[in-house]
Parts: C-alpha cells; structure tokens; sequence
C-alpha cells in the first residue's frame, strides 16, 4: 500500500453540505479518490514510470509490497481522469487455485466473484466506501474477467491489469498479451516465488514470459524486495526469515 496524502480540511456549513452530498453520491468521480503517495522507492520507480507514460510495466517481487494497490490505484486515478483517453480497467487472473472452477457453486459470475474480492477491498480503500468497486463496474469503469474467458477479445482505449501472473502458464500469459489492442496499457503483478501450480503439465510461465520481453525496448521490469514490504512488521519478518530458509535448502542441494 502507499501512503495516503495529507488533505487540507476546511470547515464550513457549504463544505460539510457538500461532503454529506458526495458520500452519498451512486456516482463515482475522480474527486472521490483518495490521494496516495509511495512508500517506497520501488514504489515511487513505478509512480515516475507510470506518469511518463510506461505502457509495458511488471511489478515482480515478494508480498505485501503493494504491486496491486499501487497498480490499481493508479489506473483508477488515470480512467477517471477524463483529459486522458483510457476508458476502462480490465482486470484479469488466472482461476487458480483450482484452475477449474467448475466446482464452485453458482454461474460464471458467481464463480468468478471470489477470485475479484482483493480488487473489491482496494477499491474501498481507495474511496472509502464498500461499494466503490460495484460503482466503478455500473459506471463501465472497471471488469474482472478470467483467463479462462478472454481468448478472442480485444482491448481498446483499455488499461489491463494482469494480476496474480505466477499463476498462469506461458499459454495463458501469451493470450493475455496479445488482448492489449490500440492505445491500451498493461501492467503484470506478481511473484514466481507464490505460485500455485504444482502439477508438472502446468508450469507456471512467469520466468519465460520475462525472458521473451525483456527483449522488447518498451518492457520495464520494477523487482521489489523485502525492503519494500509494508502490508506489517510480521509479514516482513515472516517473508525474510521464509527466504533465508530457502536459501539454506537451495546450499544443501548443490552441495
């Protein structure tokens, strides 16, 4: 998460009036948007890269650094923006753990509605109100779809977060690539370390898809490590004693 800007609070019977208007608003508009600054300095590398313009961007590193938050929020505060021409946010990820989620009880929608609750508590953040995301959705700002669904589609005007992306293979990773249709964006979110592919037909793709792009002058690779963890104090203490047991499993195997 970044950190949220200081408002400037001014109280008045005309303000309060109009405070009570907007909460109450159905409407979401760019003014409702919480402010929010980096807390980091990989976080503030993808701020400075995402106001120049970097349309190829992957947030790559360990949890709790905020590679959703910040990516979302910075789509939502550019769709909003009505100077620019980017209509919408297509929010996509794999149907993983499981892969097949035909299990789950309920049609696609039904299904699929567990997989969009991390983007639904973003949202509630960002504008502090728990039907900010259902608003965003009403309004044509916003869409969660799976890879399982998007083969065929096109995405124009669009800015395309790819979320989760240690769980997807490489088929599934090149599909969602070649989605991204005029004057569109994509920014991939994830960390190979947190895959849930275990079976050895479904590799995850991650480390091939960064292999292929790196190749391609538009591509930005943004790592961020241990230092960039700001979910808690335990989480960080957590993930780093987690990978100095890795690392000491990794010696004894190429010993």
């Amino acid at each position: 998460m970044a950190r949220r800007a200081r408002p400037t609070i001014v109280v008045s019977e005309d303000s309060t009036k109009e405070i009570i208007k907007k909460s109450n608003s159905l409407t979401i508009k760019a003014d409702m948007l919480n402010k929010f600054e980096p807390l980091t300095d990989n976080q503030k590398t993808f701020f400075d890269a995402y106001k120049i313009g970097s349309y190829f961007i992957a947030l790559h590193g360990v949890a709790g650094t905020g590679k959703t938050f910040c990516a979302l929020y910075k789509a939502i505060e550019e769709v909003l923006d009505k100077k620019t021409f980017f209509k919408r946010i297509i929010v996509v990820r794999s149907a993983v753990q499981s892969r097949d989620i035909g299990h789950l009880p309920g049609d696609v929608t039904e299904k699929m509605e567990i997989y969009a609750q991390p983007y639904r508590q973003i949202c509630e953040t960002l504008f502090d109100r728990k039907d900010a995301w259902d608003r965003l959705e009403e309004q044509g700002y916003i869409s969660f779809i799976s890879t399982s669904f998007i083969r065929g589609m096109s995405f124009d005007d669009a800015i395309i977060l790819v979320d989760e992306i240690q769980n997807m293979n490489y088929e599934e990773i090149d599909t969602v690539m070649t989605r991204v249709g005029y004057r569109s964006k994509i920014i991939f979110c994830g960390d190979y370390r947190q895959t849930d592919l275990r079976k050895v037909s479904d590799k995850s793709g991650i480390l091939k898809f960064f292999d292929i792009a790196q190749h391609m002058k538009s591509f930005e690779r943004i790592e961020f490590t241990v230092d960039d963890i700001v979910r808690s104090s335990l989480v960080k203490d957590y993930i780093m004693a987690k990978l100095r047991y890795e690392d000491i499993v990794e010696n004894k195997l190429f010993k």
